[in-house]
């Protein structure tokens, strides 16, 4: 999940669309890294979590260090915060979900975390928007109800959590500075939470060798490099352009859950996907317009 962009430019150049191109495909690996590696390997989520952090601060931190910028003095506690919640929640989630479920569930409550957050802050939604409201929350509701085909609540009530976090996290991070900077910096200050959780659950730690690759191929080249290219693209993106083709990122996992995973694909999982990714094109589209 991402932050909204600054100017239009048109045409779009080859560059930037390729540039998104490359981080929506990074952003969809993570669900499918994380879940293979949960899934294939003896890996425990709190240990891939942490390796995730870890490989992804170095990552941007080189980065931003190619750049002449520093990271130590960026950021904030709280958005650390946010983010390492978001980390541990996603971790924890997959434990149990399926990629693109995952990655859904992921997408709608970071969009409806921010939508609410807009509407305490005093926005107003019109028509089609509270329609797309309504049926994002409608798609989200028929995806969780009991039956067979219904992804266990727990995970998905931990995904729910990791989405929430990352839309306070995206919130956060509007006109903090340097988006590249903010971002290593913040990736920073979560280390000493990861440390402590390390602590805490280190009889738990089940460290595997497969497991902590896909933890640093998650981090350092799906993150860190998907930021740093979605950061790259966005002078180039109108507002609307940004926000629209995130859509895709669920789309993306679901596809590769399908081909790489072998995953189910659902009657109810594609209802809901509509209902929900449809919903929120009608929200973001109509705001941003």
């Amino acid at each position: 999940m991402m932050q909204g962009a600054p100017h239009a430019v048109a045409p779009l150049p080859l560059r930037p669309l390729l540039y998104t191109a490359l981080a929506m495909l990074a952003f969809a690996g993570n669900s499918l890294l994380c879940r293979v590696a949960l899934r294939d390997t003896g890996i425990d989520a709190a240990s891939f979590t942490g390796m995730r952090l870890l490989s992804g601060t170095l990552m941007l931190w080189l980065l931003v260090w190619l750049r002449g910028r520093r990271v130590v003095g960026s950021g904030s506690f709280l958005s650390a915060t946010a983010l390492f919640v978001y980390a541990a929640g996603f971790s924890l989630a997959y434990l149990g979900l399926t990629a693109a479920t995952g990655a859904l569930l992921l997408f709608a409550a970071v969009q409806v975390t921010m939508t609410g957050v807009g509407l305490w802050r005093g926005e107003r939604l019109e028509v089609p928007q509270l329609a797309g409201l309504v049926l994002a929350v409608g798609g989200l509701v028929g995806l969780l109800l009991p039956g067979l085909s219904a992804p266990p609540l727990p995970a998905s009530a931990l995904m729910l959590l990791a989405g929430a976090a990352w839309g306070v996290y995206s919130l956060r991070g509007r006109g903090a500075g340097d988006p590249l900077q903010v971002t290593a910096g913040n990736f920073l200050r979560t280390l000493p939470l990861t440390a402590a959780a390390a602590l805490l659950l280190w009889r738990h730690v089940t460290p595997d060798i497969a497991g902590t690759g896909y933890a640093v191929a998650s981090g350092a080249l799906a993150s860190g490099i998907g930021y740093a290219l979605w950061y790259a693209a966005l002078p180039a993106l109108r507002a609307t352009t940004a926000a629209t083709v995130q859509l895709s990122v669920p789309v993306i996992a679901a596809v590769g859950g399908i081909v790489f995973l072998e995953e189910p694909l659902t009657l109810r999982l594609v209802v809901a996907s509509a209902a929900i990714l449809g919903g929120i094109a009608l929200v973001i589209v109509r705001r941003q317009a």
